[in-house]
C-alpha cells in the first residue's frame, strides 16, 4: 500500500548556503506521515538568509538577532480524524471525496547560515543540522512544544526516532 505524498512546498529564498530542497521536502513528508497527520494537510518550507529569520525572529517572537529555525502553525490539529488508531475515514454514507479546504498546516522557517554556525560550533555536518531544524519546526507545527522539561524530553526523543528513521530511508536510497 502506497501512501499519499503530503503536501510539503519547499522554497530557497537565500543564496548563501547550497540547500538540497527536496532531501528536506521529503523530510518534513516524513515526519507528517509518521506523525499521521491528515494527507491532505499543507506545508511550506522556506529556507531563508539572516535577515529575514531576524526581522521574522523580532516581529512574531520579540526576538533578538537571528535564530535558527521559526514555525508559524495556521490550522490546529492535523490528525486523521476517526477512531484510533485506524487510519480515519469519512464513515459510512459520507461522500467519496472531501468538500472542505485543504488543511493548511503553516509554515517551517530555516536559516541555513545559522544552522551551518551552530553545525560548525558541534563540529556536526550541515546536513545533520538542517535535518533537526526541519524535524523540530514540522513538530512545532503539530502541537510539540519544549517550553517545560517533561514537554522537551518528548520533543527531543521523537526528533530522535525521527532522525533515525530517516538517516535509515537515506542510506537505502543512496
Amino acid at each position: 500500500m502506497t501512501s499519499a505524498a503530503l503536501q510539503v512546498s519547499g522554497f530557497d529564498e537565500q543564496n548563501v548556503v547550497a540547500v538540497d530542497i527536496p532531501r528536506w521536502v521529503h523530510l518534513a513528508q516524513l515526519v507528517l506521515r509518521e506523525e499521521r497527520v491528515d494527507p491532505d494537510a499543507e506545508v511550506g518550507l522556506i529556507f531563508v538568509d539572516e535577515a529575514t529569520i531576524t526581522d521574522l525572529n523580532a516581529q512574531f517572537l520579540d526576538g533578538d538577532g537571528p535564530t535558527d529555525v521559526l514555525a508559524f502553525p495556521i490550522d490546529e490539529g492535523g490528525r486523521v480524524p476517526g477512531r484510533d488508531p485506524d487510519e480515519g475515514g469519512r464513515g459510512p454514507g459520507s461522500p467519496a471525496e472531501a468538500t472542505e479546504p485543504p488543511l493548511v498546516l503553516g509554515d517551517v522557517v530555516v536559516c541555513p547560515t545559522v544552522a551551518a554556525r551552530q553545525a560548525a560550533d558541534r563540529g556536526a555536518p550541515l546536513d545533520d543540522e538542517l535535518a533537526l531544524l526541519v524535524v523540530h519546526g514540522v513538530l512545532h507545527l503539530l502541537e510539540y512544544d519544549h517550553a517545560d522539561p517533561a514537554e522537551a524530553d518528548r520533543m527531543r526523543g521523537r526528533e530522535a526516532e525521527l532522525l533515525a528513521r530517516f538517516a535509515e530511508l537515506d542510506r537505502e536510497t543512496r
